[in-house]
């Protein structure tokens, strides 16, 4: 694996996210681990979920969005922030901005969940629901930028951003310490770019794996090919990294950073919510149970001691669980299904 922090310079570093953490730790939940006995006998590791879904407002978004905010000038705040989002990154933006005295204006794609709609719009923040995908709510909020004067928050492809978010594996790896292998969704990829980055600056031999939904898989595409893919259309139940385009700036630290980066169908998606709901008592969205069901896919081929899985949204649209349940029909692991009467 090739190092190019040369290329990232200052905008990226490990102590840059280590100083970042300790500035959020009395901001942001300290979210807790969840351990399995059930999970690591199906994948014969001991697995730590690391559980963003607990966050405030109920994803890891919350950490780039503050940590974002936090940089910016008094006559910056006083302009007011703007962003485009699938739905937790508007919340995150739409609670720091509140925090920090800010108006905010948050471009959301039509078909976004109704409850992250309402969560955002309770936050504060002024919604305007546009386009069929994230692209299209983006261009359209990066049109209105123009006129604005707004300062504008990414919600993945910023390095302040990917700072706040890489902030999770130095919280995850002070709780536990044995963990040599990370599994982190990926939409544009700005999580596991703050996470990759920090878990090598703690031990390199870290294994960093990437997860993306088969419906929406441009990362996946541009990572083994060595040169950025988009998607011309994004179809997954995932509705949080259903992202055609990677990020420019991510994209570079994914490829030089990440170990590998896998995709999971809907069905796979859909079994980890039931299994998280079912077993561990825990809602997750789509996106927030892709890691889990990277594991339980690619487990045999990825070795790995102790294994963290970040769980990085429960944001779900409850309207959708008979969806969830007809998909995950056939899906579900075969282990849990000899294993009903295991403790947790």
């Amino acid at each position: 694996m090739a190092f190019f922090g040369d290329l990232v310079g200052d905008l990226l570093t490990g102590e840059k996210i280590y100083q970042a953490w300790k500035r959020l730790a009395p901001i942001v939940h300290r979210t807790p681990l969840l351990t399995s006995h059930t999970i690591d006998d199906m994948v014969g590791r001991k697995v730590y979920c690391k559980m963003e879904n607990q966050q405030k407002t109920g994803a890891f978004k919350f950490r780039g969005a503050t940590f974002k905010l936090m940089q910016l000038t008094k006559e910056e705040l006083q302009r007011g922030v703007i962003t485009a989002s699938a739905g937790n990154h508007a919340q995150g933006v739409a609670y720091a901005a509140r925090k920090l005295g800010a108006n905010a204006k948050i471009f959301m794609p039509e078909g976004t969940p109704l409850a992250k709609v309402h969560a955002t719009r309770n936050y504060g923040a002024d919604v305007v629901l546009t386009g069929e995908s994230f692209q299209e709510a983006y261009q359209a909020s990066m049109e209105y930028e123009k006129e604005s004067g707004s300062v504008y928050v990414h919600p993945f492809d910023d390095y302040d951003v990917m700072t706040g978010q890489g902030t999770i594996a130095m919280e995850l790896l002070r709780q536990e310490d044995r963990i040599d292998t990370v599994f982190v969704p990926i939409g544009g990829g700005g999580l596991i770019a703050g996470i990759a980055v920090a878990c090598k600056h703690i031990n390199r031999n870290i294994q960093v794996i990437g997860v993306q939904a088969s419906g929406a898989d441009a990362m996946y595409q541009s990572y083994h090919s060595k040169q950025m893919r988009h998607s011309t259309e994004v179809n997954t139940l995932a509705d949080g990294i259903a992202v055609k385009e990677p990020g420019k700036s991510t994209f570079p630290i994914i490829r030089d950073y990440v170990d590998d980066v896998v995709t999971v169908t809907d069905e796979q998606i859909a079994a980890s919510i039931l299994f998280m709901l079912e077993r561990n008592k825990t809602l997750t969205e789509g996106a927030g149970a892709t890691a889990l069901a990277g594991l339980f896919a690619y487990h045999k081929e990825i070795p790995s001691r102790h294994t963290g899985v970040i769980v990085s949204g429960g944001n779900f649209d409850i309207k959708r669980m008979a969806e969830i349940q007809d998909l995950a029909e056939g899906f579900f692991p075969v282990e849990v299904r000899k294993k009903e009467q295991m403790a947790y």
